[in-house]
């Protein structure tokens, strides 16, 4: 079958395997509850609305893998998009291959998306699959920076540190998920780039190692990562207006 005549199919992988340890002590920070429900489930549910999306899968904490598959089945999610949970590993680079090795042979996308950003609306889920079955090898969606951004060279914690550079800020962006990709480059990138240390936290910067091009579309302010207490209240501000407004 010719790539022109192959059906292209995407995937969604959720790496989700992560302590979470800038949210304090508990459980695992893609299992911390947000409205209720926990954040995974809300992650799930913004890919699995996206029309072009036919599979997500999840990639759990290793002794969570029952728990997390549980809370599937228990919360409402489409009917049309299967749903695998898979272990995960010992940093996201790894986790992420873990699911990446876990789609069938006839996805050709694939979004790889933080269970961290749990309220990305589905406008931003479809105009990042949309751009790689346009062609892109690699698309992120990105926001412009409202703050100016310094370049420091590191000192010890507390201590003030020195500015060497000033970027221009109209040239910045602040990357999101979900991040697409053309399955086959970002499996050539995971082949190529060992996993060195915590390994890479960002899918598109091992493609760009590659020397392909990655391309931004617009993202969303509410496609914000919840990292620390102050974006839990955030976001459950966020869910609450949604909830008031569109029976969220």
């Amino acid at each position: 079958m010719s790539d022109e005549s192959r059906p292209h199919r995407t995937a969604a992988v959720i790496p989700a395997a992560g302590r979470g340890v800038r949210l304090g002590p508990g459980a695992p920070k893609a299992l911390r509850t947000l409205g209720g429900t926990p954040m995974l489930i809300h992650a799930v549910r913004a890919m699995a609305r996206s029309r072009a999306v036919s599979l997500v899968v999840v990639v759990a904490p290793p002794a969570d893998t029952t728990e997390v598959r549980r809370l599937l089945d228990e919360n409402a999610l489409p009917e049309r998009t299967e749903i695998l949970v898979v272990p995960g590993g010992k940093t996201r680079q790894e986790s992420v291959r873990a699911g990446l090795d876990a789609l069938p042979a006839d996805i050709t996308a694939v979004l790889i998306h933080d269970a961290a950003r749990p309220l990305v609306p589905v406008d931003t889920v479809d105009s990042v699959a949309e751009a790689v079955r346009a062609g892109a090898p690699a698309v992120v969606p990105a926001l412009p920076l409202a703050d100016t951004v310094k370049e420091v060279e590191p000192g010890r914690p507390g201590e003030p540190e020195p500015v060497v550079a000033t970027p221009v800020r109209s040239r910045l962006r602040a990357v999101q998920t979900p991040q697409g990709f053309d399955l086959a480059t970002l499996v050539r990138a995971h082949e190529k780039m060992a996993v060195d240390g915590e390994g890479a936290t960002d899918d598109a910067g091992m493609v760009e190692q590659l020397g392909v091009t990655v391309v931004v579309v617009p993202g969303h302010e509410e496609a914000f990562k919840v990292t620390r207490p102050l974006d839990l209240v955030l976001a459950e501000a966020v869910l609450a207006r949604r909830r008031a407004t569109d029976a969220y």
